[in-house]
């Protein structure tokens, strides 16, 4: 009897620390690379003491397994990049509602969907890089002067088929119209120099070589080339400024609809918004910090301040057919 005692006992010891792991642990699906979220998990982990579960991923993958997972899904966050795939998750009822007072305080409404399904927590700025020694920065200033004439054989573009075109499309679509687009966009396509880049980093790289004067990239791929101090002439340039301000986008994150963990998903959602991890999540990666009270980092903050488009960025998502559509129509490969 004692030796059927004592394996009771030890069963149920497992059982309680079991649930007791399980209680302080999160899972989450993310589509962000794991060298820029590993430090911020590893910062969470200490302060609260709850244990961060995470797979990495292309996002349509792991949202496709969301999906196929079902109830069953390990996933209590699905974290992302771009607010289309954020709206795309929304949409197919993959994300629950959190209504948080610190996300409320710390993160923007724009950043944010309308239903607080997702929070963006860092931004990114689609504006021009340049060759400074081609182009005096007089000539420069909005998406919309890309499309004139005097652009002829000087532009690069990346490819219409990647999310962060989609969503500039679909943003201007939302502040100037469908028809002023397609007008802009057929004016980009009329422009190019060279067939469009894969990749920002590759359309860069295209501008050093002389293939062209001036491109459109994320400003995080720009900042990643002059930390390696391989920026050469390139330089960034603010769009927009005596309009409607620069597109932004974000990378962001939301609750699962089935998530074990919630409480633990709330902790994490809240901590990410916080000042300590805003310094981590867009320094990492050197993006701006989505909570606006936090300084960029010391690179980022070089490049001066600007004024950004305060458009709700869930019109990304919503808007995101029209804009493929519009750009297939316009001849945007």
């Amino acid at each position: 009897m004692k030796i059927f005692h004592g394996i009771v006992v030890i069963l149920l010891a497992q059982l309680f620390t079991a649930a007791y792991a399980a209680d302080q642990s999160v899972n989450v699906y993310s589509a962000r690379k794991e060298h820029l979220i590993k430090p911020v998990f590893a910062k969470f982990e200490a302060k609260t003491g709850i244990k961060v579960e995470y797979l990495t991923g292309k996002s349509p993958v792991l949202l496709e397994r969301i999906k196929s997972e079902g109830a069953k899904t390990k996933a209590d966050i699905f974290m992302t990049v771009d607010a289309g795939n954020l709206w795309a998750a929304a949409i197919a009822g993959l994300l629950q509602a959190y209504k948080s007072q610190e996300l409320d305080k710390n993160i923007p409404s724009y950043l944010k969907d309308p239903q607080n399904k997702w929070f963006g927590f860092s931004i990114r700025a689609r504006t021009i890089v340049y060759n400074s020694k081609k182009i005096n920065p007089s000539e420069l200033s909005t998406y919309e002067n890309l499309a004139e004439k005097s652009w002829n054989k000087r532009l690069c573009l990346r490819t219409s088929n990647k999310v962060y075109n989609q969503s500039l499309v679909a943003m201007l679509i939302d502040q100037l119209g469908e028809s002023k687009t397609e007008e802009i966009v057929k004016g980009w396509v009329q422009n190019l120099a060279v067939p469009v880049f894969s990749n920002d980093t590759r359309l860069m790289e295209g501008i050093l070589a002389g293939q062209c004067d001036v491109g459109i990239v994320n400003s995080y791929y720009y900042g990643r080339l002059e930390k390696d101090k391989k920026h050469g002439d390139l330089r960034l340039f603010w769009l927009n400024q005596n309009t409607f301000g620069v597109h932004v986008n974000i990378s962001g994150a939301g609750i699962t609809k089935h998530a074990k963990n919630l409480e633990n998903a709330k902790k994490l959602l809240d901590w990410l918004s916080s000042p300590e991890a805003q310094n981590l999540f867009a320094d990492l990666n050197l993006e701006f910090p989505a909570n606006q009270s936090v300084t960029p980092a010391p690179l980022v903050k070089a490049w001066g301040s600007f004024k950004h488009s305060q458009k709700n960025i869930a019109k990304a998502g919503y808007l995101q057919a029209k804009a493929i559509k519009l750009m297939d129509r316009m001849g945007y490969k």
